[in-house]
């Protein structure tokens, strides 16, 4: 049946690998290996595969990088260089294409309210001109004279902010000269002298009479700084006469040429037509030229216009104006310096009305331009920024390919460090057989002589043997434990087990110790805990006996208290004082808080944040428990408590001397409870005691409560006496795991009352000796109440006698008062049988707790074949022996051949103890032979080819169980892959051989 199944698994793999190789057939494997120089795995899924292709690709392009990265980085450079020169140049230009623009918006802005000023004087003097005819030439006489006009041309001269004078001349032909002259009362003038052409005349007084002409244009009105022009021809100048005759023919404003003033400034006149009648807009020259009346002129202070209109401007970016009129070829500068410059200029063209004539505004800026900064720090911080990336990716790649030489050397440390931890494992492994496979020799035949006829000096010297022999294997066990926490590969077992046996075996280890030193030991469970967990009960008993046995070693007068709680319970007393706590100890002697030791838990802070519920049962199966171990021994220095948990490390050279041990212990119980989840802390006090807690996460099992109490007890009901509550309560904890319901009581006297009253009296009474002793007064009368009480049955009395109590003392009450004596430390084996021995149950007790008997053990193996195979005669013996004490028929071989011959099947064995390490053919090689040959047979039983032998047989399989003195997990590991059973350790006990031989015999209905 098991080579049928183990041969569907080899089919079903074959078949999976046939699979793969079928679905990756298409990539052509066996081609890409050639293809491809890099390691491919044997068995290659398509997801492997693409990994693998995936990180060679990413490889192959880091090492392109890498190998190209010396020329990369000049390229790199050269580059960014040319791009930052290209930045600085497209800067630049945007700079000066932003000044140019700025400067335009500038100039176009002083063009345009130079020109709309110009325009609004302009429509000022055509008002002035239809106010000239209107009053002028249409009343007779005229309402206006030259007072008249100056006065009126001189208050509104605000409306005219570019003018700085007018006149009016009027249109007289020659048939009308003398008319006219005598009406004025002065003649006709010419503007310019005969004797200079081109400079007018200073005055009216100097002025020639104008020659005879067709018609003139004699000034009649003028504004009273220009009133010196009154009397002058206009039509007398050539180019005055040329504007007067183009300005009556268009019918608008006509401009001249500049020209200097009297204050010898440049200026222009505008010109004006006055009609006598008003002319349609498509009226022909000649009609406009015989419609002429009269001529208006306005006089413009170019320089004084623009001087202002600048000063109104005045901004932050001060620019150089210069005005022209263009209309001939070579400009005429009406404003501004000759100095052009050979810098930024713009150019906005002038329109004043008057067609014929071109004017144009150049503006510059008055200073050079700035320096392009922002095009220069952009470029430039380009530049670095490229340059610091460069950089940094090449110290990135010098430190990649640094780090890759690196690995490369971690990768060889690693293998060598490997490679000295599997040489560390196997010469630990080598030196624990070796030291293991004698001491089994030693401890075997020791025992093996402890069953012989010994005297008492003779079984004082086997004991101390025995002693010393278990001494050194626990040394050892620490020694291989601290390798295995250093090696990461200490795993914990997941097997139910009773936490309160593991106690009370705790203390029957130490119960001796404890009573040599007078020390008062307890244990005290709670009733939250579960009656069975799931975990490793020998890690916990290691770090409980670890514990123990510190306190046993430093604690010279008073207790050691061992507690179990769930963490529930103590949440809610977090905040009590920290401190000495001197009252409601377990011997009256002081001892530190207990909170102290745990109060940096993580696990308390955080269930703390989370919440503060009380304490309730949960459904869940995990159980989170806190173990305290308390002393009042001689506590731990201040300056040594920062290295208790550092291996190999005490408090003081003479600790090793003195005491003894290895400084390990702690250490791996620290390391052992962080395998369970826990935390481990510790409050000390010198002079005063230490307590050290623990935490530990294991799982609830599913078992009843009470199945375990033994039924005889459950009717039954106790009290105690003893006036210190705490010890009290440990009393009523191995009375209630009995199943006896338990009352406390600490004032005497008031019982005795309560007795005199008619109190039902318990059917056991248990009395401390220090509360007897203090009380000794009202004792005698408590015992002659309970016994005189007309009973027909009366109580059983108990005295609990304390270690450090005097045995005369405890004889001389016991015998005078006819008191049961229970000796400390309580157990509940113990007091079972001390209560049934007082109730006349039994008067013996087969076994003992915490040890298997030789009944049971006997039960099992009578009658078994059993094959022990070793090559070490000594072991031999000591197998033979302790199987055969136990009533088994043993048969013993000395190597793995013939150990396949004798194990051949059919044959008559029930079992099999093999060793594991033996010459020629180890006991792994062994086994897994003999387990082909039981898949053979079970193959022809299934066929039904039976041999005789084997008639009534289903399934041949023989139990075999590795026996070693390897107690390494790779060892274990390499017995379940071999077939192997079970597992027993050299040296072995009756309890261990018991645990791993009743999974095969307690059912014989399932076994050969």
């Amino acid at each position: 049946m098991t080579g049928t199944a183990r041969g569907g698994r080899g089919g079903g793999a074959g078949m999976e690998e046939k699979g793969e190789a079928a679905g990756l057939g298409f990539l052509g494997l066996d081609r890409m290996s050639l293809l491809l120089p890099l390691p491919l795995p044997e068995k290659l899924s398509a997801r492997t595969l693409r990994a693998h292709l995936c990180s060679y690709y990413l490889n192959w392009r880091w090492r392109w990088v890498r190998d190209r990265w010396r020329w990369l980085l000049p390229l790199w450079v050269l580059v960014w260089v040319v791009a930052s020169c290209w930045i600085l140049w497209f800067m630049s230009n945007q700079a000066v294409e932003k000044r140019r623009e700025s400067l335009a918006s500038m100039c176009d802005e002083r063009a345009r309210m130079l020109q709309d000023q110009f325009n609004v004087s302009m429509n000022h003097l055509q008002a002035l001109a239809i106010l000239v005819s209107t009053f002028h030439h249409s009343k007779s006489p005229s309402a206006i004279d030259q007072m008249t006009f100056a006065r009126y041309a001189e208050r509104t001269a605000f409306e005219r902010p570019l003018t700085s004078g007018v006149a009016y001349a009027v249109r007289v032909t020659h048939a009308e000269r003398e008319q006219f002259e005598r009406q004025q009362g002065w003649s006709i003038k010419k503007m310019y002298s005969s004797k200079k052409q081109s400079s007018p005349s200073p005055g009216p007084g100097d002025a020639e009479v104008r020659e005879p002409a067709e018609e003139y244009a004699p000034v009649i009105f003028a504004q009273d700084a220009y009133k010196h022009v009154i009397s002058f021809d206009m039509l007398s100048g050539n180019e005055d006469r040329e504007n007067v005759l183009r300005a009556r023919e268009s019918g608008k404003g006509v401009l001249t040429a500049p020209f200097k003033l009297l204050n010898n400034r440049l200026g222009v006149i505008l010109t004006y037509t006055v009609y006598k009648t008003e002319l349609p807009p498509n009226a022909r020259p000649q009609e406009r030229i015989q419609a002429a009346i009269g001529y208006l002129g306005g006089i413009f202070d170019i320089e004084a216009l623009v001087d202002k209109l600048l000063h109104q401007l005045a901004g932050k970016q001060s620019i150089m104006v210069n005005v022209y009129d263009t209309t001939n070829e070579r400009p005429i500068s009406m404003y501004g310096s000759n100095d052009t410059g050979s810098g930024m200029y713009y150019k906005s063209t002038l329109n004043f009305g008057d067609p014929s004539r071109k004017h144009e505004m150049h503006c510059r800026f008055m200073q050079k331009p700035p320096w392009p900064w922002l095009a220069i720090t952009s470029s430039f911080g380009t530049l670095v920024i490229a340059l610091l990336i460069g950089y940094i990716f090449h110290a990135t790649v010098k430190r990649i390919a640094k780090v890759e030489d690196d690995f490369q050397k971690m990768t060889e440390l690693k293998k060598r460090a490997e490679d000295a931890d599997v040489a560390k494992s196997q010469f630990l492994a080598t030196v624990s057989h070796e030291i293991r496979t004698p001491m089994n020799g030693v401890l075997g035949m020791l025992q093996m002589l402890m069953d012989t006829d010994l005297d008492t000096t003779q079984q004082d010297y086997v004991r101390t043997a025995q002693a010393s022999g278990k001494a050194l294997v626990s040394l050892i066990n620490e020694v291989l434990d601290q390798a295995k926490i250093e090696s990461g590969k200490l795993e914990l077992e997941t097997v139910p087990f009773d936490l309160r046996s593991v106690c009370d075996d705790i203390l029957s280890l130490f119960c001796g110790k404890a009573q040599e030193k007078g020390l008062e030991l307890a244990v005290y469970v709670s009733d939250q805990v579960p009656e069975t967990l799931i975990g490793d009960p020998g890690r916990i008993r290691q770090i409980i006996t670890n514990l123990v046995g510190n306190s046993i070693k430093f604690t010279e007068r008073g207790h050691i208290y061992l507690t179990v709680h769930v963490i529930e319970e103590v949440m809610p007393s977090l905040d009590v004082e920290t401190g000495i706590q001197y009252a409601n100890t377990l011997s009256g002697y002081p001892v530190v808080n207990r909170k102290r030791s745990w109060e940096n838990f993580r696990h308390f802070n955080r269930e703390l944040n989370s919440c503060e519920m009380p304490f309730a049962p949960g459904a869940s199966d995990s159980v989170s428990l806190i173990i305290s171990v308390e002393d009042t021994g001689v506590g731990i220095p201040f300056e040594a408590q920062s290295r208790v948990f550092t291996p190999f490390m005490q408090v003081g050279p003479s600790i090793a001397r003195i005491h003894g041990g290895t400084g390990i212990g702690l250490s791996i119980s620290k390391c052992l409870v962080g395998l369970m989840k826990g935390e481990i802390g510790f409050a000390s006090k010198p002079q005063v005691g230490s307590t050290f807690t623990f935490t530990a996460v294991l799982t609830r099992a599913r078992s009843s409560g009470n199945e375990n109490k033994p039924s005889e007890f459950k009717e039954i009901t106790a009290l105690v006496f003893d006036h210190r509550l705490v010890r009290a309560k440990v009393t009523k904890y191995h009375l209630q795991r009995l199943g006896v319901q338990t009352e406390l009581t600490t004032d005497l006297d008031q019982y005795i009352s309560k007795v005199n009253c008619g109190l039902r009296v318990a059917k056991l009474v248990l009395i401390d000796k220090e509360t007897w002793l203090k009380e000794s007064h009202s004792m005698p009368m408590l015992v002659s109440k309970l016994r005189n009480k007309d009973q027909p049955d009366s109580p059983k009395l108990f005295l609990l006698e304390n270690p450090k109590s005097s045995v005369r003392n405890s004889s001389h009450i016991s015998r005078e008062f006819h008191l049961n004596v229970i000796m400390k430390p309580l157990r509940a084996s113990m007091l079972q049988v001390s209560l049934q021995r007082a109730m006349g149950g039994i008067d013996k007790v087969n076994c003992r707790n915490g040890v298997v008997g030789n009944s049971t053990l006997g039960s099992l193996l009578h009658k078994k074949q059993i094959l022990v195979i070793d090559d070490n005669i000594v072991n031999l013996k000591v197998a033979a022996g302790a199987l055969k004490k136990y009533g088994a028929e043993v048969t013993c071989a000395d190597s793995g051949k013939k150990a396949i011959t004798l194990l051949k099947p059919p044959h008559c064995f029930d079992a099999c103890f093999m060793d594991i390490q033996m010459p020629e053919m180890d006991g792994f090689e062994a086994t897994k032979r003999i387990r082909v040959m039981e898949r053979d047979l079970n193959e022809q039983i299934e066929r039904g080819e039976v041999p005789l032998e084997c008639a009534n047989v289903q399934r041949w399989r023989t139990p075999i169980l590795a026996m070693t003195a390897d107690v390494i997990q790779a060892t274990y590991e390499e017995c379940l892959k071999s077939e192997m059973d079970g597992y027993v350790s050299k040296p072995f006990e009756g309890e261990q051989l018991y645990r791993e031989v009743a999974r095969f015999f307690l059912n014989q209905d399932q076994v050969q």
